[in-house]
Order: C-alpha cells, then structure tokens, then sequence
C-alpha cells in the first residue's frame, strides 16, 4: 500500500470518527429530559403550574424543571449542566458574551411594575434623589431601569452615586440608613418596603413597559437536535397563561405558584399583578423586528447597547443569533 493510500484510509476513518462523535452526542441529547432552570420570578414560578398538572408530560414532552437562585440558574446553563434557562433578555446576552451562547425561544412576560427603584419616606420621585445614594446591582437590569427613569426626568448618572448593592441585598441595605434608595425586583423590593415604614416606589418598570422582557433561552445544540421537543415546551407555555389568567382557575394557580416560593396565596397574587404574562399570541407581535421596547429586537438593543457602554461587555451581540421567534409564531 503506498502512503497516498494511508493517507486516504487515515482521512475516511477521521471523517467516520467524527460522524460517529456526532451522532453519538445527538443521540445523547434525544435521549436525555430537557433540563430547564428556573427561578423566584412570577413568569418563571408560573412554570409550576405545568409541572404540578403534568401538561409537558401529556404533551410528549421529557422536560425537567431545577429550581435556582436567578444567579446560580446562569451560571449552571454557562457550566452546560441546562439546556435551558429563564432569564432576563439583557441577561441572556449577557451570558453569551462570555461564551454561554443561547437562543431565546419564548416570551413568558414583561416586567410591569415589579421590577422598582424604591426610596426612603419623605422621597417624592427620582428628581428628589439628586445627590443622594442609591443602592442597586451594576449592570443588570435595575441599572437600566434607573437610567431610563433618571433620563425621563431630565437628569444623568452623575446626578446620584450607586452604591453597588447585591439585589437580595437591597432591603436590608435600605434599612441600614445608608441609601436614600435602592433598586430590586419583587419579591426583595416588596420586602424592602415592609421593612422601611412608609418606603415607596418612585419609579418601576410599569412606566415603561417593555425594558425588561423576561424569556426562555436554550442551548444552540440543543435546539437544533430537539426542536421538535422544545415546540412542544412552547405550546405548553400557552395553556399555562390561560389557567392563570382564567377567573374560574386563577385560584388554583396562585395556590400552586405561591406554594413554590413559600407564601401564602393571597401574599403571592399582588406580585403575579406586576408580572404581564404573555400567550403565544402577544408574543408574536414582540417577535416583530422594530425599534423601541414593544419589539423584543428593539429592547434587546437598548439592552445590548446599555451592556456595552457601561462595560459588562465589550463588543455588540448579534441579535438575529440571539433570538429565533420561529418556535412562538408558527
């Protein structure tokens, strides 16, 4: 045998091996659930109600939900131990530029009013925190929302000091006396009233809503080895809001939703209230590309844009890559 035919032998048992590699992990990927994290958010705890009525199982579906602090959800999904994960859209981009790359596949809701800046009793609105000290997380998603909220009302960045603050930090940080403010996501900013008396919000994500989309992002491989699956996933979505909005079923929901997180019912229902659920018919009108907060393409960019100026990441996301509205708008 001369050496031009090792090397043709040497290349087709290559490529055999590498065919082999692939349809093994493929293979591996069809037979194992889908692991999807979740985490302490209404859109996100609605999932319960799916998971307690066995509707993925009912829609042929192998799906299998893990509970997380939002935090650990990310870092599980960048340690590839998910397929999936809820998060945030600027979070979403924000886990692909370090590597974790993802495909947001479904709108569950938008922030409308949980997500708040809430101030110390005696504060009016954002124009009275001029030279005062607010406490939130730099570069997620409540620094946006007080930057949109501070250039609303005629003011910048330099006119507050942000004291960077964890976000399951921000009540007790609040009742230290330090912060004039600080800015945080239900269920803490709710906790952070109860334990400053007469402590209000002066601006929440129900005065522009659309700043904060809340999504279900998957693994690129395994959207293109499960898609079929993660249809289904979708579809599912939908009979979720249905029972959760329906008066007659509403009850039943809140029960399931309040008991996963450890309130009572009627402690839960406020929170559900400034969460905007989104069926798969609100959702494809988000899907539209367009500028601005009603496009989920048009947050994202004011997202993306936010994340690299203020240095979370250093070059643009690539949105047509980060987002695939097929699945919701078939």
């Amino acid at each position: 045998m001369n050496a031009a035919s090792r090397n043709s032998i040497k290349k087709l048992l290559s490529g055999l091996l590498a065919t082999s590699a692939i349809l093994s992990a493929t293979a591996a990927w069809a037979g194992a659930p889908l692991k999807i994290g979740y985490s302490d958010w209404p859109g996100w705890v609605a999932w319960q109600v799916a998971i307690d009525k066995g509707w993925l199982k009912e829609a042929g579906v192998d799906a299998q939900f893990e509970w997380f602090d939002y935090s650990a959800s990310m870092d599980a999904f960048a340690a590839g131990k998910i397929d999936a994960v809820t998060v945030t859209n600027g979070d979403a981009l924000v886990m692909a530029s370090s590597g974790a790359k993802n495909v947001m596949i479904l709108l569950t809701d938008f922030s409308n009013g949980n997500d708040m800046i809430v101030a110390k009793p005696g504060i009016k609105s954002l124009k009275d925190l001029k030279g005062k000290k607010i406490g939130l997380e730099t570069g997620l998603v409540e620094h946006l929302l007080l930057l949109n909220g501070l250039e609303k009302s005629g003011m910048k960045e330099t006119d507050v000091t942000i004291i960077n603050t964890k976000t399951n930090e921000t009540p007790q940080a609040l009742a230290s006396g330090d912060l004039s403010a600080i800015g945080a996501w239900q269920p803490n900013s709710g906790e952070a009233m109860k334990r400053v008396s007469g402590a209000k919000p002066v601006y929440t994500s129900a005065n522009e809503p659309g700043l904060i989309y809340d999504v279900v992002t998957v693994n690129p491989a395994s959207l293109a080895s499960r898609k079929a699956d993660w249809e289904k996933v979708v579809k599912v979505w939908d009979k979720v809001v249905t029972y959760i909005n329906d008066p007659k079923t509403q009850p039943d929901a809140v029960k399931i939703m309040s008991a996963r997180v450890g309130l009572k019912p009627e402690a839960y229902l406020p929170l559900l209230k400034g969460t905007k659920l989104l069926n798969l018919q609100d959702g494809k009108k988000v899907f539209v590309k367009a500028d601005g907060f009603k496009s989920l393409y048009g947050s994202s960019k004011i997202a993306d844009t936010f994340n690299v100026k203020y240095g979370v990441y250093k070059q643009p996301q690539d949105l047509d890559k980060a987002i695939d509205p097929s699945l919701e708008t078939k």
